[in-house]
């Protein structure tokens, strides 16, 4: 029998798309990363199904979409994984770095877990005392946190952008990195490895060490572009977004409605220099696979777990779901399985993975899933992707504006809709990358916009069917009295 597989799955935590050098952005350094797609299977079109942490990820690791799981909004309870399934396929199975189940600490089918979490927990899991605070506490330092920089007379200008000013190998990517490394080469194993690294940037704050930081504030880097006709266009919701991230400093972040070019170009200097560090990681944990002999029959997956608007639509971070945060890079690299140095430009989602993974493990499926294997591409069958992929958010503390939006994009529109309400979204993907037109009211598009809303229809329907076995296993007898 062939030997199986390591698996070794590196998610980043709200890295866009356009942050990868071989991939397009040619403001970056991300040698490594390079590495992994040059040696494999790039996919161009992969769409999350929720544009927060907490939803999208237990839509990953079930293979359902977050209105089967109920998971909606960040914050709220989730720890079933398929991670259980490939245990009971012989796998020894690993976290190091952050999942974001809730909560923090939940097995999730692991036989072991390293938790870090968010760099800022202050209204979500203040307490929760991680691995990196560990590390930090036995060095008599605590992180650098919402209270400290609060402090600082330019806090509310900075826009979440802060350096690291703590020992570097603390910083938390460094740290997910290099308790990543002492893991592979101290932990004696014989089984085949499942290994999730979780690290916690390029989230919020945004805090690369001094050097890193200097890098890319010397170097010219792509700013947003809004004028005031596309924040005339916003809908409600996202107006009462811009409002609340003024008001309230959600991860560091203390937004400002009219940001200058400085506070911009700091900010994504900041973010990008917060990629390139976590590149490094990735590259001396490939050497680590390497060293101890893994790493030729280990098949890598990078990926994030959304993007950041950084500005773009006048917006900060996430919940809303443009392109700069439903598109993230996925890189799947085994040159020994996968013919490298390809792309697939077909539609997929990132919960797709979860049944790819589970084949290369040899473990069974569920016929309910609502993921698909991408097996057929990365073997190079024929794959037609998706016709369609989606999106949804329920409201939360941070997205206070709407109970609950979908979004749903063909290969050539995006649609946004708000449940209950008149007004939506809808771009034209072709004439219209950068969604900056909201054709909604607009009477020559009524076919396009009823295809679309037709197609979220469809797309419920069909899910409640295929689904129906699990939600029924959920749901508690009623027991009659005598």
């Amino acid at each position: 029998m062939p030997q199986k597989p390591d698996i070794v799955m590196i998610v980043t935590d709200q890295q866009r798309y356009d942050t990868i050098r071989s991939l397009g952005a040619e403001h970056m350094d991300t040698p490594n990363i390079d590495r992994l797609v040059a040696r494999g299977v790039s996919f161009s079109n992969c769409h999350v199904t929720a544009p927060s942490c907490v939803p999208c990820r237990a839509s990953l690791f079930s293979g359902y979409y977050p209105h089967t799981t109920g998971v909606l909004a960040n914050g709220q309870a989730w720890s079933r994984t398929w991670v259980s399934k490939l245990r009971e396929a012989g796998y020894h199975t690993v976290n190091i770095g952050k999942m974001h189940t809730i909560p923090y600490d939940a097995p999730a089918g692991f036989d072991e877990r390293y938790v870090v979490e968010n760099k800022d927990r202050y209204y979500e899991g203040r307490w929760f005392f991680d691995e990196w605070d560990k590390a930090l506490a036995a060095h008599g330092l605590k992180k650098q946190q919402r209270e400290e920089y609060r402090k600082r007379p330019d806090y509310k200008s900075r826009l979440g952008a802060f350096t690291w000013d703590l020992p570097p190998h603390l910083q938390s990517d460094n740290f997910v990195g290099g308790m990543t490394k002492w893991w592979l080469k101290t932990k004696p194993l014989e089984k085949p490895l499942f290994l999730v690294v979780g690290f916690p940037g390029p989230h919020p704050p945004y805090d690369p060490t001094p050097d890193y930081a200097d890098k890319y504030m010397k170097r010219d880097v792509p700013l947003p572009q809004v004028d005031d006709e596309e924040l005339r266009q916003l809908p409600p919701p996202f107006v009462e977004k811009r409002r609340h991230d003024v008001d309230v400093d959600h991860d560091s972040v203390a937004w400002d409605l009219d940001p200058s070019r400085e506070q911009l170009h700091r900010l994504r200097a900041y973010y990008y220099a917060n990629v390139e560090m976590i590149d490094r990681e990735v590259g001396e944990i490939l050497d680590a696979l390497e060293e101890t002999g893994r790493l030729d029959n280990a098949i890598i997956v990078f990926t994030s777990d959304h993007g950041d608007c950084l500005g773009d639509h006048g917006l900060s971070q996430k919940w809303a779901p443009y392109e700069e945060v439903t598109r993230v890079p996925l890189i799947v690299s085994a040159p020994e399985r996968f013919r490298g140095g390809r792309t697939v430009d077909e539609m997929v989602q990132l919960f797709d993975l979860g049944p790819t993974i589970l084949e290369w493990a040899g473990a069974p499926l569920e016929e309910s899933y609502e993921a698909m294997s991408l097996n057929p591409a990365l073997e190079g069958a024929d794959f037609a992707g998706r016709d369609h992929v989606f999106c949804e958010q329920g409201g939360d503390v941070n997205f206070t504006g709407a109970d609950y939006l979908t979004m749903v994009r063909s290969r050539t529109h995006k649609l946004v809709h708000f449940a209950g309400e008149r007004y939506g979204q809808l771009f034209d993907l072709e004439n219209d990358p950068h969604e900056r037109r909201n054709l909604w009211d607009e009477p020559e598009e009524a076919t396009v916009k009823q295809a679309l809303l037709n197609a979220l229809l469809e797309w419920h329907v069909n899910s409640t069917v295929r689904t129906r076995d699990i939600r029924r296993r959920t749901v508690v007898p009623i027991v009659e009295p005598a």
